[in-house]
């Protein structure tokens, strides 16, 4: 009797166990990637892909079906290097995308502001270039102020690791903009250039104000 009850203990125990394991979630395999989180960090065979197997449109939709696929969209346009390999700045410059500034006004124009900061970024890699222009030709400066960056010198503290956990530049980039892969898309500028050239614009004597000579 005694060794039924103890049986039967076993048993339950046992059971309450393999309940259990079975809820462990199993890991996915695409979790193993490190790339996971950047979709624009894609092999050749698995980029630009129809809607219907892109794995962001619903592949049963009657609007997906429809929609022209991207390799074919993209044929025409300027190459690039990185993302889904178009140069999408050199086609906007040369007319051959005009995308609507805004979603419900067709004749609304953007307001462009021609800006480029120098972000100086610690270790050997070329400091950053961040230009207005590109960016304020397609967004509204509410895109990213004050949500994303706060319009103050200082106020953004940044490290390339938020960056691909999808934080400050990588709200966007690695989404639908260039991967942050392509370091040299951004580390542009000579190390020590832009403190130099603020240094030199400093000891630059004033200009004497202009004397008008009476006849």
């Amino acid at each position: 009797m005694v060794r039924t009850k103890m049986l039967a203990s076993l048993m339950f125990s046992l059971g309450i166990i393999a309940l259990s394991l079975a809820w462990i979630p199993v890991p996915d395999a695409s979790a193993a990637d490190p790339n996971t989180f950047n979709r624009l960090m894609k092999p050749p065979a698995k980029r630009n892909l129809p809607p219907t197997e892109d794995g962001i449109h619903d592949p049963e939709s009657i609007g997906a079906q429809g929609l022209q696929t991207p390799r074919e969209a993209f044929t025409p346009l300027p190459k690039g290097q990185s993302g889904n390999y178009v140069d999408w700045v050199k086609a906007f410059d040369d007319k051959q995308i005009q995308p609507r500034f805004d979603r419900d006004d067709p004749k609304a124009k953007p307001v462009i502001m021609d800006l480029t900061i120098v972000r100086e970024v610690k270790g050997t890699m070329p400091d950053v270039i961040f230009p207005h222009k590109q960016h304020t030709e397609w967004l509204d400066c509410s895109n990213c102020h004050p949500a994303v960056f706060v319009p103050q010198k200082g106020a953004n503290q940044m490290s390339m690791a938020s960056i691909m956990l999808g934080e400050s530049c990588g709200v966007c980039h690695g989404k639908v903009a260039f991967p942050v892969a392509d370091c040299r898309r951004c580390h542009t500028e000579a190390k020590g250039k832009a403190a130099k050239t603020s240094a030199k614009a400093a000891a630059k004597p004033a200009a004497k104000p202009a004397v008008s000579k009476k006849k």
